[in-house]
This record gives structure tokens, sequence and C-alpha cells, in this order.
């Protein structure tokens, strides 16, 4: 190959390789996702938010990017005393987005700095708006009833007398207003959104919190172990009450179903007497003999009595004309 010719090629090889230089820094590509700000030698000359192909002067202008998609803030718990005096702490969290890059360029330059100023005025609203009203009021939304697990606690709360005015959507959102104030005109960016992540108490009064639950159960408890010794002694006194009525109507049935028998027995005794009176004499007193005269009995009798009458003429003797005679038997 001639001399001439390599060095049209070594020629040709630079002047592509110097286009293509050229042409990759002159142009630049913007996609949906972001959006860009041409700086020439370090101060901006335009925006550009419409996404495709764009051209600037090589070598001189830069094109530095932002996001163009909502951006995310999470926030670090602050501790906030309210106006009721509870000492809770807050954490939030955040959605915006940078609405004029130019500004935001000029006034922070990066995004770390965007968060950086929602960090200081998000919190301050937050300490602000929280501060300025009661607990329930960043808890709750309406007046609507809360299901109690006892009368006693439904009854406290009653006590308290709470009334939501503006309830939690609206202090939250008054807390987007005030943060959001003023950040397009001085930084170039949107607060969207602003929402409470959760509430809770500090760490040094939670142990007074679950103490004064703690005294509160203990109180319903002792209030319904009361009752229950007032219902069982009451039910108690009833039973004794009615088993002593069971046993006074038992013991007067008893008594007179007794005095019925003994009646009808006196009445069958008295009807034999009167029908065969020796005869009934005699057998009570072989009843009377078998109930007191046994192989070991002595009897001291006089002589008029039946006993010996009656043991005298069964033994086939003749009365005894003395009048203490002893009679003994084994």
């Amino acid at each position: 190959m001639k001399p001439r010719a390599q060095i049209l090629i070594i020629i040709a090889i630079v002047v592509v390789v110097g286009a293509i230089i050229i042409g990759s820094s002159a142009f630049y590509v913007v996609d949906v996702k972001t959006q860009a700000v041409v700086t020439q030698f370090g101060k901006p000359v335009r925006t550009v938010t419409e996404p495709g192909l764009h051209v600037k002067t090589p070598f001189i202008q830069m094109v530095i990017y932002f996001e163009n998609r909502i951006l995310d803030w999470d926030g670090e718990p602050s501790d906030i005393l309210t106006r009721d005096k509870e000492n809770i702490g807050v954490n939030t969290w955040a959605r915006w987005r940078i609405v004029d890059p130019l500004k935001f360029y000029t006034s922070l330059g990066r995004e770390n700095s965007g968060q950086g100023v929602l960090d200081e005025v998000i919190e301050s609203a937050v300490k602000n708006v929280v501060s300025a009203y009661p607990l329930n009021e960043i808890l709750r939304d309406t007046n609507r009833k809360l299901a109690y697990t006892t009368e006693e606690l439904e009854k406290a709360e009653i006590e308290k007398k709470i009334h939501i005015d503006m309830g939690r959507t609206k202090l939250v959102e008054k807390i987007r207003v005030m943060a959001n104030k003023g950040l397009a005109e001085r930084y170039g960016l949107e607060l969207l959104d602003v929402r409470i992540k959760h509430i809770n108490y500090v760490a040094t009064v939670i142990p007074k919190i679950f103490d004064r639950m703690r005294s509160e159960r203990m109180r319903i408890a002792s209030k319904y172990e009361s009752e229950g010794r007032r219902e069982e002694a009451e039910i108690l006194g009833q039973m004794k009450r009615e088993l002593e009525g069971i046993e006074s109507e038992g013991y007067k049935v008893a008594i007179e179903t007794r005095g019925v028998a003994d009646a009808e027995a006196i009445r069958i005794y008295a009807n034999a007497y009167k029908k065969a009176p020796e005869f009934y004499t005699f057998t009570k007193t072989l009843e009377t003999y078998a109930k007191t005269i046994s192989n070991k009995t002595r009897l001291i009798l006089s002589t008029d009595s039946d006993y010996f009458q009656y043991l005298n003429s069964s033994m086939g003797r003749e009365k005894v004309d003395k009048p203490d005679q002893q009679l003994s038997e084994e």
C-alpha cells in the first residue's frame, strides 16, 4: 500500500473517531423518568423537561439530571409534648418531587440537599401542629363511639368528655400545607403528601403508662371481686333461709305424722284394753319381764306386787304372808 493511501486511511479514522466523540458530547437523552439542567461553565443556561434526544454545545455545556418521579422521604421519630401534656414520639413519612429543576439546582444542587430541607420543614410543622392539640385529636378522626371491654373503661372515657374537632386526617393535611409553604418558590420542590407512620409514648413514659393501666385494671378487678363476694353472700343467705324453711316444714310434717301415728296407736291400745283388759295386762307384764329380767337379775318385791303374784302363781306356790319376803333368781 502506498504511503499516501495509508495517510488517507488514518485521517479518515481520526475524522470518524472525532465525529463520534463530538456527537456523543453534543447529543444527550432525557428519558421520562428524569429532567435535566444544562450548564455552561458551571452556570445553568436552560432546563429540559421533555423526554427525547437533545443537543448541546460539545465540551462546553454539561447536563445534570434530576428525578422526574415522586420521591419518598422518611423521617426520624420526634419527641413532642401535646397540649394535654402527653409526651409522645411521632414518626412521619412524606412524598415529594422536583417541580422546577433550575431553581432546585441553583438553591440546593443535589437531591440529598432536598431531603435535608424536608427534614427541617416537616419536623418543624409536625411539632407546631401536634403540640397545639390534645392527643386524642391526633389519634382519632371522628367522635365515633369506641367499643370497650368493660363498662368501667367506657365510663372513664365518657368522664373525660373527649370531643374531636379536627381529627387526625385534617391535622395531617395541616402539617402538609404548613411544611409545603414556600418550598416551590425557594427550592423548586413540592411536598405532595405527608402521613404519620406511628405514634407511641416515649420510652421514659411507657413504664408509667403501664403502671397506670395496671392500677386501673386492678381497681376494676377489685370491684368485680367485691361484687362477687356480695352476690355470694346473698346467694348463701338465700340458700340458708330456704334450707331452714325446708327443714322446719319437714320437721312440722314429721311431728304431725308422729302425732297422728301415736294417736292411732293409743286408740288401738285403748280398744284392745277394753276388749280384754286381763289379757292386755298379762301381755304387758310379760313384755316388762322380758325387758327387765335376765339370768343375773335380782328382784326385791313386796308380796302385794303384780310381779310377785304372777311369779308366785307360775311356780305353783302358795301366797306368802310375810310382807317383805326376798325372792332371788339366777
